[in-house]
């Protein structure tokens, strides 16, 4: 299962939105955004 994920740009920032448009968290960089939902999909127990 993959999950659908979108950063946008806000004011200096990068948020990210799930699938649903809910928002998850900021982060400074994209890099640290992708960081970040790496560490959510480590921690995902299906």
């Amino acid at each position: 299962m993959t999950a659908s994920i979108e950063l946008r740009y806000v004011r200096g920032h990068i948020e990210v939105f799930n699938s649903y448009g809910d928002f998850l968290f900021s982060a400074d960089t994209a890099s640290e955004a992708y960081e970040e939902l790496s560490d959510w999909e480590e921690d995902l127990v299906f």
